[in-house]
């Protein structure tokens, strides 16, 4: 079972919508319980980081997330969920953020258009299950200002050009991280979930 981490921010339908479409037995939770009980975990998000960082804290859930992933838990982080698996975001105020992935979020160094909407290539640095049976050069969609920055190039397994090289996705052991939406990603998403779906606790 999949838990969907409710904390007060993050695109919950179309997420639930792209899961059942697979088949794939998901819950819409904020209970430490049910998240506990949960064999994966997607923490999705939209919004500012410190306000989305403040609402994860107020009940604990920050601390259940991070010590349930850390048992081995297979964790998807997506848009602004994966910018909260960084160290420190910088959006508004310095604010810190899960730190199990080395980085900080920071606006996109860009001349071009903010924020970034729109569908973009995939450049896949690292080999990751998330990305199995795709094409390099893959198109997924993007909503975003803000994105990873000092991150471990061994931890960035996709990338994206929007003016500057743009981090696209990230992982480290059972952590994974995507700036782009899945759900909202046609059938390129719908891989990307499926093999979360699938991968082995």
């Amino acid at each position: 079972m999949i838990a969907i981490v409710d904390y007060g921010v993050g695109n919950l339908f179309s997420l639930g919508s792209s899961l059942a479409a697979l088949e794939a037995r998901a819950v819409v939770t904020g209970d430490p319980s049910v998240i506990r009980a949960a064999d994966k975990l997607i923490l999705p998000g939209v919004g500012a980081f410190a306000d989305a960082a403040a609402l994860l804290r107020r009940d604990g859930l920050d601390q259940v997330v991070r010590d349930e992933a850390r048992r081995g838990k297979p964790l998807l982080g997506i848009c602004l969920g994966m910018q909260l698996l960084l160290e420190q975001g910088r959006a508004v105020r310095p604010c810190p953020g899960l730190g199990v992935i080395r980085g900080t979020v920071d606006r996109i160094p860009t001349q071009s258009k903010l924020p970034h909407i729109g569908w973009n290539s995939l450049r896949f640095f690292h080999h990751s299950p998330l990305f199995r049976g795709l094409d390099e050069g893959a198109y997924v969609y993007f909503v975003h200002s803000f994105s990873a920055q000092d991150t471990d190039p061994a931890q960035v397994i996709a990338v994206t050009d929007y003016g500057p090289a743009v981090t696209a996705a990230v992982s480290s052991g059972n952590f994974y991280g995507t700036q782009f939406h899945p759900e909202k990603s046609g059938e390129v998403g719908l891989t990307i979930l499926r093999n979360f779906a699938g991968l082995n606790c």
